[in-house]
């Protein structure tokens, strides 16, 4: 009997012990499965909070770059306010409209700044305002006078007229994300003859005897400059010192006293594929190593050629038509520049050439598939010369640069002249300050 109720007791303890496991486990197992819900949404949550950081991180770095990009224009509004204010009274108009008055017609920079400060005084909605900037469109063509006319057209949008704007005109990507503009062709030179020497700003100041302050400006993009208004020649020296304070400037207008030359010239120019570039200031051809000016027997590398209207040069004060630089550079890196004279006559088949294959607009240097041209085309048959000390003739202005110009003019049609994109690209002769002008 006591056996009986013991083996009774152990079943019903076996019983509840397994109960008890059983529950324990389905216990276990539910409390797993939360576990492992809690768990996906803790990751989730973590994920979640990755993402906003780096999202917030974005916006913050989204709103400093903003409002980098904000204290100049806070400046610059402020600097206008200014000037604003300044011409608010109106007497500055008055003054430049009497000024004015007596002039028969108004030249493009002229027209421009006139209506300038029109704009500033009266407003962009103001009607003679409107029409100031109106007649700089009509006088004005793109050649050089590119800002004369971006300012026209985007003043008369401002005034709520409908234009199109050049493409010209418009901002770039980088100018409109507060980065400077990216190089120009003359910052893309390469190691032969692709650098803009003479014809833009070359950065030929590792040659010669550049001077440190000129290396420095280069020809930085940052600086813009060209042959009128507020970029013109008498404002180069604001950026480029040497061009307002070197004393061996060139052009030159040459006239005698001639000192008799001892030095003897001769050119062996190469055909090649033309390379040529409309660089912004002028029509450019780049040249492939092997042709040659030999200046006493030493050989001079012709990098490049280019063209001035008007000639930049001046024959007892009198300029022709257009003119020929060809910049050349010797071993030891001194400039050299060969200039041909440009007279109007007869159409120039070389230039013919040329012209058949300009660029459209500015821009990269363009090779026209199978065109080959050799530069001796261009030149005359007799090599006599004026020869004198001089520089670039565009900024920096870096002296030390031989120029031979030959005496003997090359003929030029009308008809190209006119065909030549920029209708001044010359600087002013510059004084000669005692140097010797050598003739052969």
């Amino acid at each position: 009997m006591k056996r009986t109720i013991i083996e009774v007791f152990l079943a019903l303890a076996l019983i509840g012990a397994g109960a008890f496991g059983w529950l324990n486990w389905q216990q276990n197992q539910k409390s797993s499965s939360q576990l492992k819900v809690l768990q996906t949404a803790a990751d989730e949550a973590a994920k979640s909070l990755q993402t906003s950081g780096e999202s917030v991180k974005a916006a913050e770095e989204k709103a400093t770059a903003l409002q980098q990009q904000l204290t100049p224009m806070e400046t610059q509004l402020q600097e206008l306010a200014a000037v604003k204010a300044g011409l608010s009274s109106g007497a500055t108009l008055a003054d430049l409209q009497a000024a004015y008055k007596a002039k028969k017609k108004l030249s493009e920079e002229q027209q421009v700044g006139l209506a300038a400060v029109l704009l500033l005084t009266k407003g962009s909605n103001d009607p003679a305002t409107l029409e100031a900037f109106r007649k700089t469109l009509k006088t004005s063509d793109l050649g050089n006078r590119k800002n004369t006319i971006c300012a026209a057209q985007m003043a008369l949008i401002a005034g709520g007229e409908k234009v199109d704007l050049l493409a010209e005109c418009k901002p770039s990507p980088a100018a409109a994300e507060g980065k400077e503009s990216k190089a120009g062709p003359e910052e893309k030179g390469g190691a032969h003859g692709k650098a803009e020497a003479h014809g833009k700003g070359e950065s030929h100041d590792k040659a010669g005897k550049a001077e440190k302050s000129d290396k420095k400006a280069g020809h930085d993009s940052k600086h813009e400059w060209g042959y009128d208004g507020l970029m013109g020649p008498e404002r180069w020296g604001k950026e480029f010192p040497t061009c307002a304070k070197g004393k061996s400037q060139s052009p030159l207008d040459i006239q005698g006293p001639f000192v008799k030359a001892r030095t003897n010239i001769s050119a062996d120019y190469k055909e090649g594929p033309l390379k040529i570039i409309n660089n912004g200031h002028t029509i450019q051809v780049n040249v492939a190593p092997g042709s040659k000016l030999r200046i006493d027997s030493v050989p001079h590398e012709l990098l490049q050629f280019h063209f001035h209207r008007p000639s930049e040069e001046k024959i007892n004060g009198v300029p022709m038509a257009m003119v020929i630089h060809f910049v050349h550079k010797n071993a030891a890196g001194k400039l050299a520049v060969l200039g041909v004279l440009l007279k109007e006559g007869n159409e120039n088949a070389g230039i013919k050439t040329l012209w058949d294959n300009l660029p459209a607009a500015e821009g990269a240097e363009t090779s026209p598939e199978g065109v080959k041209f050799n530069p001796a085309s261009l030149l005359p048959r007799e090599f006599e010369f004026y020869s004198y000390e001089g520089s670039l003739t565009t900024p920096p202005c870096t002296e030390g640069v031989s120029f031979f110009i030959l005496r003997t003019p090359v003929n030029v049609s009308s008809v190209q002249v006119t065909k030549f994109p920029f209708k001044n690209n010359a600087r002013p002769v510059q004084p000669r300050n005692g140097r010797e002008i050598v003739m052969n």
